[in-house]
């Protein structure tokens, strides 16, 4: 049995791929900074051995070694690995050379991505397309967020942030794209990215990969896509999605309330009616791509709008945890001021009592240059609360250019007022039992797992 670890094996993408190569066979171990639910448990789900810290004798002597990009230069492990020579590989190159099929579908854009890929692997998967598949969540309709059924078709996550601490380029360039799912488009990853300029040429350059036996499928109602395709026309066919009428599949009528979404895709000729048990305006336009990107790789529409209706979506992405005080509880992965302001615009057009939201931004959005893009992002939130922030490595010797709790909350109140910073958990959690009254929505917005406070505000 060979032995594959995984240094930070707590990350998304990185235990889908470490439980995938325990379902084939090998030997697998991983270590990390912390462990938290839903990822911890499913780790322990499936057997794989992991560790908190960094321990190279822990790891033994692995045939190859899964570096993330939690393993700076100085990590005990990485160095390990590189003094004795131990084969190793990013997680987008071990991707690369193992699921990466002729037919490569990438699911790209600053958001929806994951939703997407998700998504659409399920639909290939019903569609009996047998395909490899790999997203950045935790599934209902799949028990894993990897896989490989050994057909000719490939759907990936296609992540813009780095392929590891010594390749700065984007993911998605390492999985020969075919066929490109591209959502929309907004300045993120700052501490990568740090002009506009630079992040939107990494989508030039994957705009061009995709060759004239491919297809791309985009939002053309999102802005920054329309200018990126006034300047650079794919020489692969080109399908548009979006509410009005100049797209090739256009989505409209759309109704909402606490148990999900219907809506009507119109090609061509044909209206096609859409139910989804998930939540969110914007997820219509998600879900209208992936019919699109579904329906021109041959698949039929009846399929696709079953499989859609049997999709429970992605945990963290507007789920909900449960309630308290007849308010509803959700936690999402909207790590950017974007993103919550997405997520927020959702449910106010569902819950008529107040809306709380509860904020941590990830590495590039802690940047100081990252602050205009906190302008009128939590207008629709009622109350917003910045919590003691996670202790994450920022590679800057300058404090001034890193955003810490209080120094958010200032910036947010400038456009919010009710912004305010609570340093310590359980005043947090006791602030909101007292507030929270019938028709009310808390939403969770970040990346980390908020130290347990959703599991303590619901139980």
């Amino acid at each position: 049995m060979k032995h594959i670890h995984f240094i930070g094996i707590c990350g998304v993408g990185m235990s889908a791929l470490a439980i995938l190569w325990k379902k084939k066979g090998w030997k697998v171990t991983g270590s990390d900074v912390g462990f938290y639910p839903p990822i911890s448990t499913h780790l322990q789900e499936h057997k794989i051995e992991f560790y908190p810290g960094w321990h190279p004798e822990k790891m033994r002597t692995p045939d190859l070694v899964v570096v993330g990009n939690v393993a700076g230069s100085e990590n005990p492990e990485r160095l390990k690995v590189n003094n004795e020579k131990i084969p190793h590989l990013s997680y987008p190159e071990l991707i690369s050379q193992n699921l990466i099929r002729k037919n490569s579908i990438v699911c790209a854009g600053t958001y929806g991505k994951t939703s997407t890929a998700a998504l659409l692997s399920w639909i290939l998967i019903k569609a009996n397309f047998k395909p490899a598949y790999m997203f950045g969540g935790l599934c209902t309709n799949l028990s894993i967020s990897a896989g490989d059924d050994g057909g000719d078709w490939s759907i990936m996550e296609g992540d813009e942030y780095k392929t590891s601490q010594d390749n700065l380029n984007a993911k998605f360039f390492s999985y020969k794209p075919t066929h490109l799912l591209l959502t929309g488009l907004s300045w993120d990853h700052l501490d990568v990215y740090p002009t506009e300029k630079s992040y939107y040429e990494a989508f030039e350059k994957l705009l061009a990969m995709i060759p004239p036996s491919g297809i791309v499928v985009t939002c053309t109602d999102d802005q920054n896509i329309q200018k990126l395709l006034s300047l650079n026309k794919p020489v692969a066919p080109l399908k548009t999605y979006g509410k009005t009428d100049k797209n090739d599949y256009c989505y409209n009528n759309i109704l909402m309330n606490k148990n999900g979404i219907q809506f009507k895709i119109k090609h061509n000729l044909e209206i096609y009616s859409i139910k989804s048990p998930m939540l969110g305006e914007y997820m219509a336009e998600n879900i209208c791509g992936v019919f699109a990107m579904a329906k021109e790789i041959g698949i039929q529409p009846e399929l696709i709008i079953e499989a859609i209706a049997e999709f429970k979506g992605i945990k963290r992405r507007l789920e909900k945890r449960g309630e308290i005080n007849g308010a509803f509880i959700f936690d999402d992965i909207a790590h950017s001021p974007t993103k919550a302001k997405s997520a927020l615009s959702t449910l106010k057009k569902i819950f008529t009592g107040k809306i709380y939201a509860i904020f941590e931004p990830n590495t590039g959005n802690r940047q100081i240059n990252a602050a205009p893009q906190y302008n009128n992002a939590f207008n629709n939130a009622d109350e917003v609360i910045i919590p003691r922030l996670t202790k994450i490595k920022i590679d800057t010797e300058n404090k001034n250019a890193v955003l810490d709790g209080a120094r958010l909350a200032k910036i947010i109140s400038q456009t919010n007022q009710t912004t305010k910073y609570i340093e310590n958990d359980k005043e947090l959690i006791n602030y909101l039992k007292e507030k929270l009254s019938s028709n009310d929505a808390v939403i969770f917005l970040g990346s980390h797992g908020f130290r347990g406070m959703i599991e303590s505000l619901i139980n």
